[in-house]
């Protein structure tokens, strides 16, 4: 069984192992692939069986692999590949659904955390001798926020806005839910499902945790903004393409809000001249909400029983009914 890896630095830059992939074939791994169809095709050729973080995987590739039996995803978002056309050729193709709940919802956190505290800047100044050439016993640079009794708006209410849900919770927030599904309350006493409208304008903080959808896309614009509290910070750990990027920076720059935390942008990587940089109260990390060494090796072991489940027969994760 000839198993090619197109993409597989991000997921294991050296601190996972692929043994256990291994001892189900013949293994070539690729940190990264080019994205092109004639780069993908070569590497791809002659495989069985092929995994993907966000090399695509189009129908003329797709059509390309004779040999192709198999194709997972490396990730839950499987938009990379055409899975049509794998399905009209018998060739399932899995994704990896649940690996980084509690990672991306404590990313989440850390954005919010950083809004409140401030402790990399505070240590900055602490290091440059501020403190010590100071008059007082402390000082702060920037606001200082207790989160308690302030309200936490979360925007899709799956495994990950829960997991944040209870976070807000145990630090006695207030939490107002929206989601197409509204069943299963969490019994927390200060949570409610909202419209939208009453999101936007009731919440301190809000943390974009929905799917991307055509429906959804840059639907955090400039109305949106303007329907906030001045006062309210916005989180994205979700998709970038959620929010304009343009309205944000003027919403930031005009005093709209006071502040946002990003760890998705629309382009990954972004360009050298991204409209976000050099924003006022604006922090972005490098999408590595998902990236934890716990999240990465659930994400490694459900990858692996994919591969062993399809071999058997039984299919697992399936996203194109295969």
């Amino acid at each position: 069984m000839k198993i090619v890896v197109l993409d597989g630095y991000t997921l294991n830059p050296g601190d996972l192992s692929w043994k256990n992939l291994e001892a189900m074939g013949e293994v070539k791994v690729y940190d990264r692939t080019p994205f092109d169809e004639k780069t993908i095709v070569e590497r791809a050729k002659g495989a069985e069986i092929v995994l993907t973080n966000k090399t695509p995987l189009s129908k003329a590739t797709i059509e390309s692999l004779d040999g192709l039996r198999y194709i997972g995803v490396l990730a839950t978002g499987y938009n990379v590949v055409d899975t049509e056309a794998a399905a009209s050729k018998g060739i399932p193709v899995t994704n990896i659904p649940t690996y980084g709940t509690f990672s991306v919802a404590q990313m989440a956190m850390a954005h919010i955390m950083h809004f409140c505290h401030h402790v990399k800047e505070h240590s900055d100044t602490v290091m440059a001798g501020d403190w010590a050439g100071g008059e007082d016993f402390c000082y702060w640079n920037f606001p200082l926020i207790e989160l308690a009794g302030k309200t936490m708006g979360i925007i899709g209410f799956g495994r990950i806005g829960r997991a944040l849900g209870k976070m807000a919770d145990a630090f006695g927030m207030k939490v107002l839910a929206h989601d197409v599904y509204q069943g299963n309350p969490p019994d927390w006493e200060d949570f409610r499902f909202a419209s939208i409208e009453e999101l936007l304008q009731e919440s301190d903080f809000i943390s974009l945790n929905c799917p991307l959808t055509q429906e959804n896309t840059g639907f955090i614009n400039s109305v949106s903004l303007k329907t906030m509290k001045k006062s309210a910070f916005l989180v994205n750990v979700s998709r970038g393409p959620l929010i304009v990027a343009e309205d944000l920076a003027a919403a930031l720059k005009n005093g709209d809000i006071a502040g946002a935390g990003l760890d998705v942008l629309t382009t990954e990587p972004p360009e050298k001249d991204n409209v976000l940089y050099g924003v006022p109260n604006l922090s972005i990390t490098p999408h590595i909400a998902w990236a934890t060494l716990d999240a990465r090796s659930r994400l490694m072991n459900t990858a692996v029983e994919n591969v062993r489940a399809f071999l058997d027969g039984k299919t697992r994760n399936s996203v194109n009914g295969i």
